[in-house]
């Protein structure tokens, strides 16, 4: 069997999932597609994982749907995801069972580190990711537009969330192409490094520190609140959900760890 599109490695608690077909600059297709709900799926259910990087095979993130596979949508009139009749399901559940907008409602956080360009169904999965860290150098486009077809994948939901409306409608009109350093004050990004491997190694050192310093439990719980209200106009709900989720958490062993190490002046040990 040919090298796998989608590669996992896990150290200190923290998952590196890499885009891999480096040959065609990590070109999405149905393979890679199952590949990396695949992965993923199975990450959701490791204890020893507490947050997972999203990268590229240098030099690309993902240059977006494979020609070939446009190509042949082309030729047969409509889409086909290439994935099987039922795919693994990470994440989702209710409304956020749909593709890449199921990384909304994944259990550990989702960090994107745009090593290269990113284009298209790519620039959605990084969108639907909770943090984003990107190459100044790295050119980012939505491209549909460009080959006749309309924005896909949820965009026009996530990016008028992250960026505003007005910089949205930009995008997702003209295709044009821009960089991490053009977009840098949009607010898409939590920061821009100087080049491919400085936006991992930063994506790598903020999963670190969650690790090291944040309950398991209080993430993924304040990560569902975020999402939740995402979904709703109800600020009171907001409320009245956070002071019983404070109640549980409470009697939590890990808040109990973690007022302990505030009153000690030690590192938590969650």
């Amino acid at each position: 069997m040919s090298e796998s599109t989608v590669l996992v490695d896990v150290g200190r608690q923290v998952a590196t999932v890499t885009l891999n077909r480096p040959h065609r600059h990590n070109a999405w297709t149905g393979r890679m597609h199952h590949e990396y709900l695949a992965a993923m799926a199975e990450l959701e259910t490791r204890n020893d994982v507490r947050a997972v990087v999203v990268t590229g095979t240098p030099p690309a993130f993902c240059v977006g749907g494979d020609a070939t596979a446009l190509a042949g949508h082309a030729e047969s009139g409509g889409y086909d995801p290439g994935l099987p009749s039922e795919p693994p399901a990470p994440g989702g559940g209710d409304r956020l069972d749909a593709a890449l907008a199921w990384q909304l409602g994944y259990r550990h956080p989702i960090i994107a580190a745009v090593n290269g360009a990113c284009a298209g169904v790519a620039l959605s999965l990084v969108a639907f990711c909770d943090l984003r860290f990107v190459s100044a150098t790295a050119k980012l486009t939505t491209a549909a537009p460009k080959i006749g077809l309309p924005a896909e994948y949820g965009l026009t939901w996530i990016l008028p969330r992250l960026i505003g409306v007005t910089r949205a409608v930009d995008l997702l009109y003209s295709g044009r192409v821009v960089t991490g350093a053009d977009t840098a004050g949009w607010g898409l990004w939590n920061d821009v490094l100087g080049d491919g491997d400085a936006a991992l190694a930063a994506a790598l050192d903020y999963a670190h520190q969650l690790v090291a310093t944040t309950g398991p439990q209080a993430v993924s719980t304040t990560k569902k609140q975020l999402v939740a209200d995402l979904l709703r106009h109800d600020p009171a709900a907001s409320v009245d959900d956070s002071l019983q989720l404070l109640d549980e958490a409470m009697g939590t062993a890990e808040y109990r760890e973690g007022v302990a190490a505030l009153r000690a002046k030690r590192p938590p040990a969650f």
